[in-house]
This record gives C-alpha cells, sequence and structure tokens, in this order.
C-alpha cells in the first residue's frame, strides 16, 4: 500500500495548489470587480461617425469628479460587453492602471455587435480621402476621439489608446487618425498583413486557427446584437483526425461552412499575394504620424501575430525616426502579459513572474508619463526592452535588433550535424525524406482541435524520431552563445514532386541532467527539445508572393525562409538542433506536392508522396544566417 500513496500524494499536492489558484484567482477577480464599481460610473453611448454611422461606446468614468483624467481606448471586433447594467470584472490593460484612475473607453468597431454599418475584416487605408463617405479606422478613430474630448466633463484632453490582437491592429491603424489628442498608443500582438499573420505565413495556410476562428467569428451579423456566435463543435477532441477526414480544403464549405463564411470564400479566391491581400497591409501606410508615442507589444512565443509586432516596429522606427518609438518583447503567448503571470510556458520555465513586472514598471509608466505628466518630455525608459530566453533575464537596447552583433553562418552537414564551419568536400551531398501527405508530421503530441500555444516551446523528440523529419545538431556547446535578430535558414533543397512546404526549427536541446520545470517537479526535462523560433515557407513562393510557379523535379533550387527575431541563449553544455520537415499538421494545411494553380480548390487525387532532399556539399550549401550578441 505506500508505494501507490507515495505515488499519489504529488497528485494530491498539485491537485491542491491547482484549487488554492483557482481561490485565489477567483478572489482577485471578485475584489477588481468591486473596486470597479465602487470607483467608476459606467455610461453608454452612440457615438456619430463623418458618414452617419453610430458607433457603440461604453465609458467607465472615476466617480472622483475632483480632478480630470486622460482616456484609454479600446477599439474591439470582439465585443464591448457586458451591455446594460452590468460592469466588466476588469478594465484598461492591467489592474495598476486601474487604481491609478483613468477613464476607460471601449468601442464596438464598425459592423460589430452593437455598432452601426458594415464590417470590414482589416479594413483597407485608404490615404487620400476626398469626402466624408471615404472612411477607414483612422477616420473612425480621429471621430470617436473628437466626440469624446468634447463631450466627457472630466477628461483631461490627453487619450491613450491600446489593444491586443485583432484590438491591436485597431490601435496601430488609430496612428494614422493623427488627432492631436492622441497622446500615447500601444498596439500589442498587432496584426501588420494577414498574408504573414495568423492565418497565412509564407503563403501556407494556419489551418486550424483560420477554420476555426472563421467558423465562429466569420459568420455573418444581419443587424446589431449583443449576442456572440457559437463555436464550431467538431465532434472529436482530435484535430488531427478531424482535419484528416475533412481531406482537401474545398472540403471546408461542402462539409461545414456552407458558404456562409464569407472571409473563407475570400481566402479561396485569393490564394497569392494579390491587391486583395496587399490592401489589407497596413505597414506601407505608418509613416507621416504627428505627435503620439508608441510602445508596440509583442510575444517570443505568439502563435498567432509574431509577424505583425516586429514588422511595426521595424516600419515606424524606418519611417518616423522623430516618433518615440517602443518595442516590449517577453517570454508570453499572444496576450500573455495581460492574461498569464508569463512565468512558464509547458515544460519551459521563465524563471520569474514576468507579466506583473512588465505592467508596473514598463506598461504603466509609458502611459502616466504621456497621459497624466510632461508628455512633450521622453520617458524614462529604453527603446528596446526585450526578455532573454536561455539566461531568462530582462535587457534593454537602444535600437532593435541590436547594432553590437556579428554576423555568422550555421552549416548544415552529413550525418545530422551542424556547425559554423562550412562544409568539405568528400561528404554526402544531402540528406532525403519522404514527404506523404496521407501520414503528416503532427505539430504536437497534445490533443487538441486548436492552434495550441504551447507548440511554440514544445519537446520536439517526437518530431525528431520520424523518418520525415531531418535533424541536425551541433556539438555540445562549451561556451554561451547568444543569438539576437533576425534569423535567415538559406536552403539549398530538391524534390521529386513539382511543389513542397518547408519547414524550419531552431530547436535549444538541454543536457540529460537539466532539472525539471519547478511549477511541473514530476516532468524531466533532460534531454528536451525546446522549440525557440520555427516557420513554414510555401515553396511555389520561392520567387514571389505574387506569381507562384513549380519546382522542376529533381533540381536543386534555392528556398530561403525567414524565421522571424530571437534574444536567446544556449546555454554552455547544451546543443542547438535545427529539424527540417515539409508537414506540419495541422498546424498548417497540406501542400499536395503536385503543383495546382490554388491548393484551396486542389482534389484528393493531387495528393501524392514526394522524396525531398536538402542539400549540404560545398557547392549547394544549405544554412541559417544568425547574429551573435
Amino acid at each position: 500500500m505506500n508505494k501507490p500513496l507515495s505515488l499519489l500524494r504529488p497528485l494530491v499536492l498539485l491537485f491542491g495548489l491547482f484549487l488554492a489558484s483557482s481561490a485565489a484567482m477567483a478572489q482577485r477577480v471578485n475584489q477588481d470587480s468591486l473596486y470597479i464599481r465602487e470607483h467608476y460610473t459606467k455610461a453608454e453611448y452612440q457615438v456619430p461617425m463623418r458618414d452617419g454611422k453610430k458607433l457603440y461606446t461604453i465609458v467607465y468614468s472615476p466617480k472622483d469628479k475632483s480632478k480630470k483624467y486622460p482616456i484609454m481606448m479600446n477599439r474591439t471586433p470582439y465585443s464591448v460587453g457586458p451591455y446594460g447594467e452590468d460592469y466588466k470584472t476588469s478594465l484598461g490593460p492591467s489592474r495598476t492602471m486601474v487604481q491609478d484612475g483613468y477613464i476607460f473607453v471601449y468601442q464596438d468597431v464598425r459592423g460589430t455587435y452593437m455598432s452601426e454599418g458594415t464590417f470590414v475584416n482589416m479594413t483597407p487605408h485608404v490615404p487620400n480621402k476626398k469626402g466624408k463617405n471615404d472612411i477607414d479606422e483612422s477616420t473612425d478613430t480621429f471621430d470617436t476621439i473628437e466626440w469624446l474630448t468634447k463631450k466627457l466633463d472630466n477628461d483631461n484632453g490627453r487619450v491613450g489608446q491600446w489593444g491586443i490582437s485583432y484590438p491591436g491592429f485597431y490601435a496601430a491603424a488609430g496612428l494614422m487618425s493623427n488627432h492631436k489628442a492622441l497622446k500615447a498608443v500601444s498596439p500589442q500582438a498587432p496584426i501588420a498583413d494577414w498574408f504573414w499573420d495568423d492565418f497565412h505565413h509564407n503563403g501556407a495556410t494556419f489551418l486550424p486557427h483560420a477554420f476555426n476562428f472563421l467558423a465562429s467569428f466569420g459568420l455573418p451579423r444581419p443587424e446589431p446584437t449583443t449576442k456572440r456566435n457559437p463555436g464550431f463543435n467538431h465532434g472529436t477532441p482530435d484535430g488531427y483526425e478531424f482535419f484528416l477526414r475533412m481531406g482537401p480544403l474545398k472540403n471546408a464549405n461542402e462539409k461545414y461552412y456552407k458558404n456562409n463564411v464569407a472571409f473563407w470564400n475570400d481566402m479561396v479566391e485569393h490564394p497569392n499575394y494579390d491587391k486583395f491581400w496587399q490592401d489589407r497591409n497596413l505597414l506601407p501606410h505608418l509613416k507621416n504620424i504627428k505627435g503620439p508615442a508608441i510602445m508596440t507589444v509583442g510575444g517570443w512565443y505568439d502563435a498567432e501575430d509574431l509577424y505583425g509586432p516586429l514588422k511595426i516596429y521595424q516600419t515606424i522606427e524606418k519611417n518616423n525616426p522623430k516618433l518615440t518609438n517602443m518595442l516590449v518583447m517577453g517570454p508570453w503567448v499572444h496576450g500573455g502579459w495581460a492574461r498569464t503571470d508569463g512565468s512558464s510556458l509547458g515544460g519551459v520555465h521563465f524563471g520569474q513572474p514576468n507579466s506583473p513586472w512588465y505592467q508596473e514598471n514598463v506598461e504603466a509608466k509609458f502611459f502616466s508619463h504621456y497621459l497624466k505628466g510632461n508628455s512633450k518630455s521622453e520617458v524614462k525608459l529604453p527603446e528596446a526592452v526585450m526578455f532573454e530566453g536561455g539566461n531568462n533575464k530582462w535587457r534593454e537596447f537602444e535600437v532593435w535588433p541590436p547594432k553590437n552583433v556579428q554576423e555568422k553562418t550555421l552549416y548544415f552537414h552529413a550525418n545530422g550535424k551542424l556547425s559554423f564551419e562550412a562544409p568539405k568536400a568528400g561528404a554526402a551531398e544531402a540528406s532525403e525524406f519522404i514527404s506523404d501527405p496521407a501520414k503528416p508530421v503532427p505539430f504536437t503530441e497534445a490533443t487538441a482541435t486548436g492552434m495550441t500555444r504551447e507548440y511554440m516551446s514544445d519537446d520536439q523528440r517526437f518530431a525528431a524520431r520520424r523518418p520525415d523529419v531531418l535533424t541536425f545538431h551541433t556539438d555540445v556547446l562549451t561556451e554561451d552563445i547568444t543569438l539576437a535578430g533576425e534569423l535567415l535558414a538559406q536552403l539549398k533543397v530538391a524534390t521529386t514532386g513539382t511543389d513542397a512546404d518547408w519547414v524550419v526549427k531552431l530547436i535549444d536541446v538541454y543536457p540529460d541532467s537539466a532539472k525539471a520545470n519547478p511549477h511541473q517537479p514530476n516532468k524531466p526535462m533532460g534531454g528536451y527539445q525546446a522549440m525557440v523560433r520555427s516557420e513554414v515557407f510555401r515553396g511555389r513562393f520561392r520567387n514571389s508572393f505574387e506569381k507562384p510557379e513549380p519546382f522542376t523535379p529533381n533540381q536543386v533550387t534555392p528556398v530561403n525562409v525567414e524565421l522571424q527575431d530571437v534574444l536567446y541563449t544556449f546555454k554552455k553544455g547544451h546543443r542547438i538542433m535545427v529539424q527540417v520537415q515539409s508537414t506540419w499538421f495541422p498546424l498548417v494545411d497540406r501542400n499536395p506536392q503536385k503543383y495546382v494553380d490554388n491548393i484551396f480548390k486542389a482534389n484528393e487525387e493531387d495528393f501524392i508522396k514526394a522524396t525531398h532532399k536538402v542539400y549540404h556539399s560545398p557547392q549547394q550549401p544549405t544554412s541559417i544566417k544568425v547574429k551573435v550578441l
């Protein structure tokens, strides 16, 4: 009897900790809710826009009228509810700012929930407006700020805007309003361009994210409503099996959508980076911005919008050099700085709770300075506040990427070797594997119908053991190596087919003696293969995202894959690993591997096995360009 009881004790302890944590969280929510009701008054308005449409807006104002307060505005397509007499249980970006005192404003964007008008996904920006009917998110932002600053009686004339994910896009788009009262803006996990954010990555479709999101959010809203659309019922907890049984993407409409999801149909008809997507690219319009200080926030483990924060910061920096333009990147999942304590993800631990530190020492300080203090002076914060993985510490930089880096190249070698030395003659010139769309490589060991956020740091040993995944790794490191900035995989590949996806994963291999995450003491970490960065590239777009082209069978072809930025230290005693594969299911839809004009319209018989080769000879080297700090 003693042995079973000893096995139960950790489970009992963990269950007790879970109950205690849940109770503490519930108590905190109740305390926050009570504080908000005691200190804030709620009012609801229909705010008129220049074209006559009215946007439903809820204002929470401090009851203390002895002073004036700045406005903090959040514009969202996800509902500003609760509507009517009920109050939100939290306000603003964090608890810290609720008690600091702001007027919090929430608005249903045009065509969503209780607002009038027609909703347009990623509203195209109108650069040259000629009349009151030339409307976009910048005009709706301007008109809302104008109304608020004239109608509210206890504001100080300064407005801040923030938002996470889609609301982050609205915050970034609001920059172009150039309203003189807009003093501080924080796009957080913002969408920049939907051909690289969320649903697409380098032309490949992120299937469960697109399918599940549009199955609910993409349904039409015929009239103003307070009701949310129901979520999609997969009929199984196993997303791998669900999407495999669905078959080619063309079956989504026939089996499930019934042509009732307009944006899915738009995706079907626009598989390439044509005008439809180009019009929804915010980046070209982030110029001639006047006035507001900007702090873009993102997470290194954001499964949805990693591209957006980095590109928006870089574009604003390039086009508006005189603006205060900050970047914050932490060890967070999508919106994790507001929704988690930021201490761990899956089996990987980040040293300490990072979200409270950011909320109090960066976010609250930023908004307080520009909305309550001397907004004409610079806030005493660095331009880039970046979390360094591996070493688990925050660092400050004058600019991102940092200037004091050395460009190096990690080369692939025969027999699965990876090193900073170029390949030499005499070794095998290529490694190969058979890719079968009927048996695609899973993106996670978890059973889930959606895109798990933990996949960004998951143990990759399950993939390394498959014959259709190539692995290359360094020897055990004799000193720490810190990578800072963008990564570029320069593949030299060939396929017996005429199309292929290429997935590249950068991995930190822990030593066999590694200790368990203190939050998960029963999860061994020895030999753990923690994913640091990963990306997919749809090979047909290797020369142009507008004009795809097939591969010539068996011809060596260069494919460059941008892996996004990192700030990560591979510790002494660890190894650096790179994995290469061609399926990543169901995270990414299956490439038929036989070239077809539109994969959304591919037939079952178009999906074929193919042999892929990755070359690592002196004449055809495959490598990853890195920047070593």
